[in-house]
């Protein structure tokens, strides 16, 4: 799984935890809901000043963010290394 899609994953996972529309996280974010969907399906990655607007948005610190991106990573990369 690529980095891009892990963090589509953690977006979408905090995203339905605060019970947002993607048309929500977009108008609180300043971006448009197509780009959400793009972010979420790991179509797209986000530049920096689009990862502190999300974590505004989704009202975590984005160093909070991230640390759950690595964590996800870090639990990819266990079950693929326990797959060999």
């Amino acid at each position: 799984m690529t980095l891009a899609k892990v963090f589509g994953k953690v977006l979408k996972q905090r995203r339905e935890a605060l019970n947002l529309s993607q048309e929500e996280l977009a108008f609180e974010a300043g971006l448009h809901r197509t780009y959400i969907s793009l972010l979420e399906r790991g179509v797209k990655s986000p530049t920096l000043n689009v990862l502190f607007r999300l974590a505004e948005a989704l009202d975590i610190p984005p160093s909070q963010f991230i640390q759950k991106i690595e964590v996800q990573l870090k639990t990819l990369e266990l079950y693929e290394d326990s797959e060999d």
